[in-house]
């Protein structure tokens, strides 16, 4: 892999987020329970799981209906 390809994939930008203590109690008991070490890779995998899978849901085919295409 090239140098420029590597500076492209490397992660230098943060987002952040607020549980309320019901939601941190479920996520630490989750993490807890399937053995998460990493929580940060676990939460980025997750939402990028989500996002490319409603892209990929998303995405017009050549069989759309474009009457139904709002529809989710």
């Amino acid at each position: 892999m090239s140098i420029h390809k590597k500076d492209k994939l490397k992660r230098t930008n943060t987002v952040q987020f607020l549980f309320n203590d019901l939601e941190l109690e479920a996520f630490e008991k989750y993490c807890k329970k399937y053995k998460i070490t990493n929580k940060s890779r676990f939460i980025r995998e997750t939402v990028m799981t989500e996002i490319l899978g409603r892209f990929d849901r998303d995405y017009p085919s050549l069989f759309d209906n474009p009457e139904n295409s709002s529809e989710a």
